[in-house]
């Protein structure tokens, strides 16, 4: 058999599917223009998976293999592959809209074999009795523990394989013509800006530490608590196989590791919904509303100018390191599509934009959840309060001024006192653009107009 092995959403050669396959293989990552056009020069995350890839070709090297480097558009350079004669491409899934339509374009030029990777189940193996997805996440949730088993966790090990004679020099560029360009950044267009990441054993060690706190204290701003795994998870430097094992291992020590496999089951999720209703990705999937188109309010959001201070932090924290804590994700949503009234696909994009650890079906999913118009029980009504959550989560306001340090020699309480910033001047800081109460009653009226 002689096979193209894809690396995608998988840059790692330990516990990997398609590597667990022999015979003649063909290891190959493409940077996809279709995809790199469109993001900035600077961006983090092509600095962070050019770094990675790199590190897996070394790790290939150390296998006695190794990995060629496209740089072009996937179906061009499936052209020119297919005509070398392999029998079929295999690749982890991936489920995206576009994702999913390049897929089936490559697969009308060589059979395309899916290895399922990059979640814990496949996408249709956890349905509902008549056979239909399901739309809730705790009835999804109960039937995923009852379906999990010892082959979740299974652990693929390295096959036997005979390297395809090609060369495996620099970065092949397939547009009008071939042509070999050097092995570095620039040559795709990029500059370096590699983002500021603990190594995985850093992390794993720090969530051992942590998950016998982690149900209560995740959600603290100025607590670190939380896995940091959300890009290892996204670009596969970790495979969830692994982390599923570390899991077990810990609950066999007396650890309850139940909330963050909870956290691992949600993500599945978000991503077997968008599977399912690809739709969702551009469209609600309930309700007419998409919210009031209003570039001022748009750019004070991304240029952290709201004057309320969770929010801007946690929008600076995104802009200076592409980290956002996961409750600010939430409370810079709700007030971007409750307070400000803006289309949650414009919050969407801006996420989409700076987000190291971007997830197509996560974002998504959670902004459709913020704006109350995805797939979620709970009606348009669920706002938050941004001060509220700031003072329950951010006490003593660490986390916003870290981030906002002109605000460093502020009264903790008052950075939680909507009345005290509307009244009161602070110097180099603005203050809020609107109120919440008036515009959360005005979210609310505007909302049921248009049901």
């Amino acid at each position: 058999m002689k096979r193209i092995l894809w690396f995608r959403r998988d840059l790692r050669v330990e516990d990997n599917p398609i590597l667990s396959l022999g015979g003649e293989v063909l290891p190959i990552f493409i940077f996809d223009t279709q995809i790199l056009n469109a993001l900035p020069k600077d961006d983090k995350r092509v600095s962070f998976i050019f770094d990675r890839v790199i590190k897996l070709k070394e790790s290939l090297q150390d296998k006695g293999l190794d990995l060629k480097i496209f740089w072009g558009d996937p179906v061009e350079i499936f052209r020119v592959l297919e005509a070398q004669g392999f029998d079929e491409v295999v690749a982890s899934g991936d489920y995206d809209a576009y994702a999913k339509e390049r897929d089936i374009r490559v697969s009308h030029l060589l059979h395309f074999r899916y290895m399922y990777d990059t979640y814990i189940f496949k996408p249709e193996e956890i349905l509902k009795d008549d056979g239909t997805p399901y739309l809730v996440f705790t009835p999804f949730y109960n039937k995923a523990k009852a379906l999990f088993s010892k082959e979740h966790l299974r652990e693929y090990t390295f096959g036997e394989h005979t390297l395809y004679k090609t060369s495996y020099e620099g970065i092949t560029k397939i547009d009008d013509k071939e042509e070999i360009l050097p092995l570095d950044i620039d040559s795709i267009g990029f500059r370096e800006n590699l983002p500021r990441i603990d190594q995985l054993e850093t992390k794993l060690k720090a969530l051992k530490d942590n998950l016998s706190i982690y149900a209560k204290e995740r959600d603290y701003l100025d607590k670190e608590v939380t896995s940091h795994l959300s890009i290892d998870l996204r670009f596969g430097t970790i495979s969830i196989r692994s982390l599923l094992r570390f899991l077990v291992e810990q609950k066999n020590r007396g650890v309850d590791t139940e909330p963050f496999f909870r956290q691992l089951i949600f993500r599945d999720f978000y991503a077997y919904l968008l599977f399912h209703f690809p739709d969702l990705a551009w469209e609600n999937y309930k309700y007419r509303f998409n919210g009031i188109e209003d570039e001022e309010k748009y750019s004070a959001f991304c240029e952290a100018r709201t004057g309320v201070p969770v929010v801007d932090a946690g929008v600076r924290e995104l802009l200076q390191t592409g980290l956002m804590h996961n409750r600010v994700r939430m409370i810079c949503a709700s007030f971007f599509t409750k307070d400000l009234l803006l289309p949650w696909q414009w919050g969407e994009s801006f996420f989409a934009k700076y987000l190291l650890d971007y997830d197509a079906a996560s974002n998504i999913l959670s902004w459709q959840w913020s704006a109350g118009t995805g797939i979620d029980p709970q009606p348009y009504f669920r706002i938050f309060n941004p001060y509220l959550q700031s003072k329950k989560f951010d006490k003593e306001a660490r986390y916003i001024k870290k981030w906002i340090p002109e605000l460093r020699d502020v009264d903790a309480k008052k950075l939680h006192d909507e009345s005290y910033l509307l009244n009161y001047s602070i110097e180099k800081y603005p203050k809020p653009i609107v109120v919440h109460k008036e515009a959360s009653q005005y979210a609310l009226a505007y909302f049921k107009q248009r049901l």
